[in-house]
């Protein structure tokens, strides 16, 4: 864990464990990635953006868990499922996912495959 991480997260700090568990998950699973961090996402890099981490309003404040980080994924197609929060298509055939985690279990094999899916679509443009 770095100093911009922390400072990421300095508002935000119990939400910083389910920040830890997806980027060790993405750090295990995903070859050749790199990591930075600005001022209102912490971007995942292979040959191109795949993945970020943020705090986008995907929800409204009071329907939002106390700590929680968003996650959000370009695929080549849409994927229905009652954990993504919002779903758009700004290009065709490319879509943006977000999906809000609450906990460090959210971090599981379901969301990994679409992470894997997000850098294999990136890693081929």
């Amino acid at each position: 864990m770095n100093a911009d991480t922390l400072l990421f997260f300095d508002k935000h700090m119990d939400a910083l464990p389910i920040y830890e568990a997806f980027e060790e998950q993405v750090m295990k699973e995903i070859d050749n990635v790199r990591v930075k961090v600005q001022k209102s996402q912490i971007s995942f890099y292979n040959k191109h953006l795949f993945a970020c981490v943020s705090f986008a309003g995907v929800k409204k404040k009071k329907d939002c868990p106390p700590a929680f980080i968003v996650v959000t994924l370009g695929l080549n197609h849409r994927v229905d499922s009652p954990r993504i929060d919002i779903a758009t298509e700004p290009y065709p055939n490319r879509w943006t996912h977000h999906l809000l985690l609450a906990d460090r279990k959210e971090v599981d094999e379901e969301l990994m495959v679409w992470v894997r899916e997000a850098a294999a679509f990136s890693d081929a443009k």
